[in-house]
Parts: C-alpha cells; structure tokens; sequence
C-alpha cells in the first residue's frame, strides 16, 4: 500500500468516526460506549479486509472509549458497594 493509499484510508476512517461517534468524554452511559466499541470493531475487522491496513486512530480511539467504559464500570461498582 503507498503512502497516498495510507492517506486515503485514514482520512475515510477520521471522516466515519466524525460523522458516526460522539468524544469518549462526552458518553454519558455505558451502552452507548459498548455500541461505539462494537461498531469501532466490525470497522477496524472491515479496514483489515478490505486494505489490510488499519489507520492508528482507529486503535487510538477504540482505547479512548475502553478507558471511558472502564471508568464508568469503576464509578458504578464503588456507587454500589462500597
């Protein structure tokens, strides 16, 4: 893959997380994390198909919203047991 291929397909995964996803900060619930995680997924198995390239971003932000849910889980534990 050349690097404009490169350019290409991160611009296509940058435009698909604007348009599709909200900021991990801005997530108020953890069902509408795990949606944006699963779908996160099927892209990044979708990109890894099609261009066997998957843009850093994607695995960037899929760790943004994992830390976002991780800490919702914390808060939620400690509200009810502690």
């Amino acid at each position: 893959m050349t690097d404009s291929e490169r350019k290409k397909v991160d611009v296509e995964m940058r435009l698909f997380a604007t348009r599709n996803f909200v900021r991990p900060s801005e997530c108020r619930n953890l069902e509408q994390i795990r949606f944006y995680v699963k779908e996160l997924c099927l892209k990044i198995e979708e990109y890894e198909g099609r261009f066997h390239y998957v843009p850093r971003f994607a695995y960037s932000l899929l760790a943004q919203y994992n830390s976002r849910q991780n800490a919702m889980i914390n808060l939620d534990f400690r509200k009810t047991y502690c």
